[in-house]
């Protein structure tokens, strides 16, 4: 299991690392001008252009350099305006009382309900096309999903004993949140988070395609597909390079967060044969002891930390002190 966790997070630090080096080049270097439209209609991929031109004569080499800075620019800002906005809701609904968490639920529902293209728009409609507004509306549906995320989590983890009495020695809200909320929500909420950076991509390229992206020249990866669709047969690389590029960068970011979920998961760690070695001489307890480590390893675990601290008698080599 190990070695497939260190696969698949090298394989998304691999993919999104592809994508990242081609944004941050993108800003010192470019083949050619967006402008430029001297390479000819649909000149095939060669020396002059790597990828070939559109039926503008402009580089599709330049144009997907350009799509990644665009496409990371939104993932990300997305994810911070979702991530944000929707840990806040979601933080106020957990500690809120029953009428307001069920105001906010039923609020997060409506929003939910709501498609990220009708409500990019809307907002379009009012402030007009551009790459901020799509920012805007893909992270306020986003902040949505990561709100009930949130509360839901937050939810289970101030029900544990253990908070209960932090609570009752006088700890303030702040110091639950720091202390015990987000140290057990956050493997969970960043992979939900890096989910919602691949969604806040794809429906990125869905507004561009629909021209409610980044307005000319700016060359979004939804735009260079929808340029290409009616010359695919004459010119595929117009269409596969951007379509690759989405598949690349989705995937990649996905592997990350799975990898990273499980760096950070304690319940995760140290699953192996040298664990299993080391938890030999607690077998010999009885099955009453084997059959609660085992209820302990799964989800819930990451829960309840130190609710199974071991005592002077779980020691190795420490004298048995229960009466005969």
């Amino acid at each position: 299991m190990t070695g497939r966790r260190s696969v698949s997070l090298t394989i998304g630090v691999v993919f999104v690392g592809v994508v990242l080096v081609a944004a941050v080049v993108s800003l010192v270097w470019l083949p050619y001008s967006l402008y430029d439209t001297s390479g000819g209609r649909l000149t095939p991929p060669g020396a002059a252009h790597w990828l070939g031109t559109d039926t503008l004569g402009r580089d599709l080499a330049t144009q997907l350099l350009v799509g990644a800075r665009i496409a990371l620019t939104t993932g990300i800002g997305a994810v911070l305006v979702g991530g944000v906005l929707g840990t806040a809701v979601g933080l106020a609904a957990a500690f809120a009382r029953p009428w307001l968490d069920d105001t906010l639920s039923a609020v997060l529902d409506i929003v939910i309900a709501f498609p990220t293209l009708l409500v990019a728009m809307l907002l379009v409609a009012a402030r007009g096309a551009s790459l901020g507004t799509a920012i805007v509306a893909i992270g306020i549906v986003m902040a949505a999903v990561v709100a009930r995320v949130v509360r839901i989590l937050a939810r289970r983890v101030l029900r544990q004993d253990y908070v209960t009495a932090a609570r009752t020695s006088g700890t303030t809200w702040v110091g639950i949140v720091t202390q015990h909320v987000f140290p057990n929500i956050w493997p969970t909420l960043a992979v939900n988070l890096a989910l919602q950076f691949g969604l806040a991509v794809l429906a990125e390229a869905s507004l561009s395609y629909l021209g409610l992206g980044a307005p000319p020249p700016n060359a979004s990866w939804g735009r260079m597909l929808q340029d290409a669709q009616q010359t695919a047969a004459e010119a595929p690389a117009g269409v596969l390079s951007p379509g690759l590029a989405l598949v690349v960068l989705v995937i990649g970011a996905n592997l990350l967060a799975d990898g990273l979920r499980d760096v950070g998961d304690p319940t995760r760690r140290g699953r192996g044969p040298t664990r299993r070695g080391s938890e030999s001489p607690r077998r010999g307890r009885g099955p009453t002891r084997g059959r609660a480590s085992r209820l302990q390893s799964g989800p819930a675990a990451a829960v309840v930390p130190d609710a199974a601290a071991p005592d002077a008698t779980d020691t190795p080599g420490a004298p048995d002190r229960r009466p005969a």
